[in-house]
């Protein structure tokens, strides 16, 4: 089993994680201060009004504007927790009044002039599993495999949740509450299951702990930041050291980490070395490489990444690797290099959705099979769910990773203001010939002593240049001058026709 090193470099506007594995960064992780979020944060509200037309109410939960609550996000007062679903909703002035406080969690962050949107039914997220203690429902995600593997893993679930229960792990015994096994905890044993039931109940014993002793208006429990999400998501048996580069959080994972993770406490270390943490293993230059369109390999070859909207393709060459015997094995060790290239790049960039791999035309059938097995083999290591298809009629390997938040260049980086996304600009001699229509055919429409074009320094030249006789012949063609003035801050396609 490969053993891996984690790195925390924490600032108080970022914090940024690098999972490390043989000197390699396999992940990377990045969470601004500004941009988290509210959701999943759970508070002691107070109910400011009650519209009975809407069968809404406001919920004043500290923030600078109210939050929204509909009846139909009140948690059910009815045994189990769980309502029929024909049954008739309960109207809202009936369930609230004015003055009274709620326990809610926000299930919409605010937008605009809207606030946020809650529920009173209370869920806390946990490495494997989703913990309703409100109710007593156990559930399996519907993505996992047949009906079979699921109704096993309920059993399993309901035997570890009884166990906990009567044993009172991390909160008051004889309370079971209800759970959901979450997709990737497909594969999980019984130990990690417990582990996380145990962190769950204790998480909420906390926050009815709190909800008992503050006062209305108070955040009873925040969504875990980056840094705590380290030690419940991915500290695992492989991991030998969590190095941080702040003694303030340093101090802080400890305590949490005494509470809730105690395997991983012993394996925290404050990095107090010069240099920064990241430079250790040339992080920042990975981080540089991960939003580059090309990656290369290390027998000479090199990928293509491209990233849309809709899918993301990985194109493979040979590039300068001839170093085989024959050009059959060149492009089969190009390929299996390449495979293991793909499943690091998908880690480390947080690619999701549908992912086509584009590898070199193999013409044995084992050299394909071979190359695929890797592949699998390689994507095995990721945290997120892949399925891979196979090659297809065209030579192609599809498969699937999911979605587990933006991906490394959506977080780092916005649509180039020249371009707009496109990758490509229009030529300079493309825009001119646009400039010397555009003049035609307000020539034609009004009647104004001068034309003045304005345009980036490089249209400006050409039109004086190489374009320069096309200008003077559409001078005179309309009878009238047309100036130039270069800006040389523009953008090449931007320019402005001014009629004086």
């Amino acid at each position: 089993m490969a053993t891996q090193d984690i790195l925390i470099n924490w600032a108080p506007q970022e914090t940024r994680v690098a999972v490390v594995e043989n000197g390699a960064v396999q992940e990377l992780h990045l969470e601004r201060t500004l941009e988290r979020g509210l959701v999943g944060n759970i508070y002691l509200g107070r109910v400011s009004r009650v519209l009975p037309g809407m069968q809404s109410a406001f919920i004043d939960i500290g923030l600078e504007r109210a939050a929204f609550l509909h009846v139909a996000d009140l948690h059910p007062p009815v045994a189990g927790g769980r309502r029929a679903e024909d049954a008739p909703l309960v109207p809202i002035e009936r369930q609230v009044f004015e003055g009274q406080a709620l326990m809610v969690q926000v299930v919409k962050d605010p937008i605009g002039t809207k606030g946020a949107r809650l529920s009173t039914q209370v869920s806390i997220a946990g490495r494997m599993l989703v913990y309703l203690p409100q109710d007593t429902h156990i559930g399996v995600s519907q993505k996992i495999g047949s009906p079979e593997l699921r109704e096993q893993l309920r059993g399993r679930l309901t035997a570890l949740a009884t166990q906990a229960a009567q044993a009172g792990a991390g909160g008051p015994p004889g309370e079971i509450g209800g759970f959901i096994l979450r997709t990737n905890a497909e594969e999980a044993t019984d130990g990690e299951l417990a582990e996380d039931i145990a962190y769950l109940r204790k998480a909420w014993a906390l926050v009815r702990e709190r909800a008992t002793s503050r006062p209305a208006g108070t955040l009873l429990h925040q969504d875990l930041s980056l840094a705590e999400r380290v030690l419940r998501d991915l500290v695992g048996e492989s991991t030998q050291t969590i190095r941080i580069d702040s003694k303030m959080q340093f101090d802080a994972l400890q305590a949490f980490g005494r509470i809730y993770m105690p395997a991983a406490v012993g394996k925290l270390e404050h990095y107090r070395g010069e240099r920064p943490i990241f430079d250790l293993f040339g992080i920042e230059e990975d981080v540089v490489r991960s939003l580059g369109r090309r990656v290369e390999l290390k027998s000479g070859g090199y990928l293509v990444i491209d990233q849309t909207e809709a899918l993301t393709t990985f194109d493979v060459n040979t590039g300068g690797f001839v170093g085989a015997r024959n050009f059959d094995d060149t492009i089969f060790k190009t390929n299996l290099e390449a495979a293991g290239a793909i499943a690091r790049q998908l880690r480390l960039r947080n690619l999701g959705g549908i992912i086509i791999a584009d590898f070199i035309d193999m013409t044995r059938e084992e050299h394909r099979q071979a190359v695929l097995a890797e592949l699998r083999k390689q994507l095995a290591r990721d945290r997120v769910r892949t399925t891979v298809s196979g090659f297809t009629q065209l030579g192609l390997v599809e498969m699937t990773r999911k979605r587990t938040r933006e991906s490394l260049a959506h977080m780092l980086c916005e649509p180039c203001p020249t371009c707009e996304g496109r990758g490509q600009v229009k030529t300079t001699r493309t825009v001119c010939y646009e400039i010397l229509r555009e003049i035609l055919r307000e020539a034609r429409q009004f009647n104004p002593k001068e034309f003045r074009v304005v345009a980036s320094a490089t249209v400006v030249e050409m039109l004086l240049d190489e374009e320069s006789v096309h200008l003077a012949g559409l001078s005179e063609f309309i009878g009238k001058p047309i100036s130039l003035t270069a800006e040389p801050t523009g953008s090449p396609e931007h320019y402005d026709i001014v009629l004086i």
